[in-house]
């Protein structure tokens, strides 16, 4: 997915700012190669440079709109002149110095003085255009820490998190949840306004508060995966762009916290479930069941790395609920056909999940497993009290789930009926067509 970069100010010119940028004959001039730096950069600094750069002005528009500027003069630029030797050295000054511009021209800040002579003292040391690893590793956290604030409503923070950590842009985050380019631009502002009215602080919570809020983090990033990988509404089931998104979240808060069990977990979990992506749908976008999957088109890299990542967790010996999911993932893309799945073990780590996790969504998974190990009746006893369960009453897999089991014990009016009740429910035009075909079959 290309990203749709800044446009350079009309009118004004790049800044020049130093520091560890290579010399003339050290540069790659060709524009398609600067171009590509450039976006790559946006993907990869931007989050790094934001989270430094709301560190030193305490004001997250600010900070973004100064990281802006400075991509913007990266793209007038880099083509021309050639790419630094350090693309996000070369950014951070560039924001920095646009960040100094703007407070010049905005007289309307109370503090503006104090602001103005914090990136003053911080331009004029020695290295100015490096940051600490240290810092910069404490400032990627608490960006992503304030963004994933349990003050924000949950739709902000998922948003929040894919622009501020993800460099999406407005637009983009507004095709993927199906809202319209304004709404979404109206529930940043509101989220960036919530930061500054409420004075939520801008660092990584106490050790008394970290598990918790580190679970609705985790939340937060597995959200965005679901809605990837499993569209709620569109014409398309998979929408591979969220998918990779959360995952380079993952990767990011791995690095973090690279001793953490559940975040290994979660970053193992959607590894697996995305190595399967290619198989989901067919040529004409239907609808393909696990069952009936080619297997040669899983993703053996990414299922390697999430069996990579789910050993590095396992190892920890502090089991999650994330852990335990993504080893009902590899127990799934590691069996050879789907006869020879291990459905007994997979019901036996759902029951453990409940344990930890209770749910009704985790219960009509165990009871879905049951049925695979056990037979469509067992089955239908652990699935037939979450019918009248209130929490999930409208949960459209619920429904399906009824329905496939009535099928498989010969009760075919019944499946109607539960197919027509899923079909009704369901928002995603691949997954309609499919209980649509599944109900027409009886």
């Amino acid at each position: 997915m290309r990203l749709p970069l800044p446009r350079p100010d009309e009118g004004s010119g790049p800044p020049a700012p130093r520091g560890p940028v290579s010399t003339p004959g050290e540069w790659r001039s060709a524009s398609e190669d600067a171009a590509a730096t450039v976006e790559r950069a946006f993907r990869e600094e931007r989050p790094a440079v934001l989270a430094t750069l709301i560190r030193h002005l305490g004001d997250f528009q600010l900070a973004e709109d100064a990281v802006q500027d400075a991509f913007a003069a990266a793209v007038a630029t880099w083509p021309r002149d050639g790419v630094p030797a350090n693309p996000g050295a070369w950014i951070t000054v560039a924001a920095r110095r646009r960040a100094i511009d703007r407070l010049r021209r905005d007289r309307s800040l109370a503090d503006r003085t104090e602001r103005l002579a914090e990136l003053a003292r911080i331009e004029s040391q020695q290295g100015a255009a490096t940051e600490e690893d240290g810092a910069v590793h404490d400032d990627r956290l608490r960006l992503i820490f304030t963004c994933c604030h349990p003050a924000l409503a949950l739709q902000s923070r998922v948003a929040l998190t894919l622009r501020a950590l993800g460099g999406l842009s407005t637009a983009e985050i507004a095709r993927a949840f199906l809202v319209t380019e304004t709404a979404m631009g109206q529930r940043l502002v509101r989220a960036k306004r919530k930061i500054a009215g409420a004075h939520i602080p801008y660092r990584v919570p106490p050790d008394e508060a970290l598990p918790d809020r580190l679970r609705g983090v985790l939340g937060v990033v597995y959200l965005i995966f679901n809605e990837g990988y499993a569209a709620t509404g569109g014409d398309r089931l998979v929408r591979g762009e969220l998918c990779s998104e959360a995952i380079r979240l993952g990767f990011l808060l791995s690095k973090l916290m690279p001793d953490d069990a559940e975040v290994l977990g979660l970053l193992a979990l959607m590894l697996l479930h995305d190595a399967r992506r290619a198989a989901r749908v067919d040529p004409h976008g239907r609808y393909v069941a696990l069952d009936e999957q080619d297997r040669s088109l899983w993703d053996q890299g990414r299922i390697r790395a999430g069996l990579r990542m789910l050993e590095r967790a396992l190892a920890l010996r502090r089991p999650g609920p994330h852990q335990l999911q993504a080893a009902i993932a590899a127990l799934h893309v590691e069996s050879p056909s789907p006869e020879e799945t291990d459905w007994a073990q997979i019901a036996e780590l759902y029951t453990m999940l409940a344990r930890i996790d209770r749910s009704p969504v985790i219960e009509l998974n165990r009871a879905v497993a049951v049925s695979f190990g056990s037979g469509p009746e067992a089955g239908l006893k652990l699935l037939r009290p979450l019918l009248v369960t209130p929490e999930i009453e409208r949960y459209q897999p619920l429904h399906a789930a009824h329905a496939e089991l009535l099928r498989r014990v010969g009760d075919r009016s019944g499946a109607a009926i539960a197919y027509a009740r899923a079909i009704e429910l369901s928002t995603n035009a691949v997954e309609r067509a499919e209980l649509e075909r599944r109900r027409g079959a009886l």
